[in-house]
């Protein structure tokens, strides 16, 4: 499965990059979110590292919505789904392909987001670096498997789309409570006070890679 997936990771990466205007809208959007929040503070006052790392995964939240809906489209705009559907694999290197080159979309986002929320929220790393980066993918591997399932799900029609991209968000609440608490634990360094969330984050990435591999075929096949 690994083969296939990657090449038509590759292939939307490549596409994606080379159009360009929907993957700058996806990161510039986070990075103003980061610089408007950034305005929030009042003189004299500093921003916690709660605060610091909720505006950077909630940049990051509306940044996977962006990247995912602009990797399903490629087909979509084009008419391709079909042809998609045919290639001689199972509908899951679809899903598991999307995925891959989400989160390494996303990830290229939050290396954009992480030194723009440093700056901006005027924040230091007190805690273990190679720890941070673990937990963030983990938390990334979360969001890639949810986001290809409901960028599936939203193409068809625009009125769908547009709902189900306002849906995306109540899935990631436990993901993003989470993924926040660790990040504060490791801007902080305590992170050993936010051991308990690392389980429901490794729960969510079980549940979507689960429902993925299995609702996939169904919902992308059903929707010719």
């Amino acid at each position: 499965m690994i083969p296939e997936a990657l090449c038509l990771a590759r292939k939307d990466v490549t596409l994606l990059v080379g159009r360009g205007s929907g993957l700058a809208q996806s990161f510039l959007l986070g990075l103003l979110l980061i610089f408007i929040f950034s305005l929030a503070r009042g003189i004299g006052e500093d921003f916690s590292a709660q605060a610091a790392s909720a505006v950077f995964w909630m940049a990051t939240a509306f940044c996977q919505v962006l990247t995912f809906n602009s990797l399903y489209s490629l087909e979509e705009d084009n008419g391709q789904r079909e042809a998609l559907l045919l290639l001689p694999a199972p509908a899951q290197h679809i899903w598991l392909g999307k995925a891959l080159a989400g989160m390494f979309l996303l990830l290229a986002a939050q290396f954009l987001f992480a030194p723009a929320a440093m700056i901006f929220l005027d924040q230091s790393v007190r805690g273990d670096m190679l720890l941070g980066l673990a937990l963030l993918l983990l938390a990334d591997l979360g969001l890639a498997a949810a986001g290809s399932l409901t960028g599936a799900l939203a193409q068809g029609q625009a009125a769908r789309e547009s709902l189900l991209s306002i849906i995306i968000f109540p899935l990631l609440i436990p993901l993003l409570f989470s993924a926040i608490s660790l990040g504060a634990g490791v801007l902080s360094g305590r992170a050993e006070e936010t051991e308990g969330w690392i389980g429901i984050l490794a729960a969510f990435d079980a549940l979507f890679l689960a429902a993925g591999l299995a609702l996939f075929g169904f919902i992308y096949g059903a929707q010719e």
